[in-house]
């Protein structure tokens, strides 16, 4: 898997060109796609059904969907925008997943990278098609016959939207590498080790709400940092992503969700430093939140979720994304 070369202090890697873009994430860049021949398989063994030619940008939001999906329970849609989730989902099937999952923020979705974690079915590619929806790529374990001919016979878009068959992630771990001027940081891929959650608070969530924190946790990770997602046991509702201070996000988060915080539960990717978003969250109605805790004012935060009656979990794991 590579993690064992980080103590080499030598690295050298193989990579095979397999394409090569009409320019990288910018029109005056050039790009290309390399696969790891010995790594595990992941978009680069993708095998594409459909569609226009891939292009750097296509890949590397595709990459996130494919990573969150494959982190959530069965049935589910992410939708991915710009390198972050805007819609996310888990329900009776897959067309019921992605309405769910394009509800969570309409307008991001547009122009999005949908993902699935199964086969793809003509009701699931009925509900992408419908009007007012445009998608640019489509990934899945697989698609029926019936779904392939729905994105073909789509008027516009459905001629270029990519439909893309991948295996799920191994959900092991590997050796991540990015550049940088003069060499490269190399490090482990972030899996969530799942360790037991801690109740803080005086009051612990209900079984709903559990399922809840589950699932935004599992959301949470693949968001960039500062990170927050509200949600509830179906569907996230609200991201606060990228913020330079953590109040920030959750205030964004919180206002994309709207009515929807009431009694919703919220994940954040790191330590809460200060009680102040812990107030912010009671006021717009949440009702439990997860975090890794950490921070030296980690009693100050308990105190007052328990002053506002929230619910607290600690997971013992801060998930940064950047």
């Amino acid at each position: 898997n590579g993690v064992d070369e980080l103590e080499n202090e030598f690295l050298a890697v193989g990579l095979r060109r397999i394409q090569a873009f009409r320019y990288g994430e910018n029109p005056h860049q050039q790009g290309a796609l390399y696969a790891d021949g010995l790594g595990q398989p992941g978009l680069p063994q993708s095998k594409q059904l459909w569609g226009k030619e891939l292009s750097y940008n296509n890949i590397n939001d595709s990459v996130g969907a494919w990573e969150l999906v494959g982190d959530l329970p069965a049935n589910a849609c992410a939708i991915i925008k710009h390198g972050n989730p805007c819609g996310a989902a888990t329900s009776a099937s897959f067309g019921e997943s992605y309405n769910l999952a394009r509800a969570s923020d309409p307008i991001s979705a547009f122009g999005g990278i949908a993902a699935f974690n199964g086969v793809v079915d003509l009701e699931a590619a009925e509900a992408m098609t419908a009007k007012g929806n445009f998608l640019e790529v489509v990934l899945a374990t697989s698609f029926t016959p019936e779904a392939v001919e729905i994105f073909k016979n789509r008027a516009g878009w459905g001629q270029d939207v990519r439909l893309l068959e991948v295996a799920l992630p191994l959900r092991q771990e590997f050796m991540t590498v990015k550049a940088i001027r003069g060499g490269a940081i190399v490090q482990q891929s972030d899996e969530d080790p799942a360790n037991d959650w801690k109740v803080v608070t005086e009051v612990a969530p209900t079984a709903e709400q559990m399922a809840a924190l589950k699932l935004q946790w599992a959301i949470v990770q693949h968001v960039k940092s500062n990170a927050i997602v509200v949600g509830n046991s179906a569907q996230l509702l609200g991201v606060g992503a990228g913020q330079m201070n953590r109040v920030q996000s959750v205030r964004l988060a919180l206002d994309q969700a709207g009515e929807g915080s009431t009694g919703a539960a919220l994940a954040s990717d790191a330590f809460f430093p200060f009680p102040d978003s812990i107030e912010t969250a009671a006021a717009a109605g949440i009702a439990a939140i997860v975090q890794p805790g950490g921070s030296k004012k980690d009693q100050d935060v308990i105190n007052r979720a328990n002053e506002l009656g929230i619910a607290m979990c600690f997971t013992g794991t801060r998930h940064f994304n950047h």
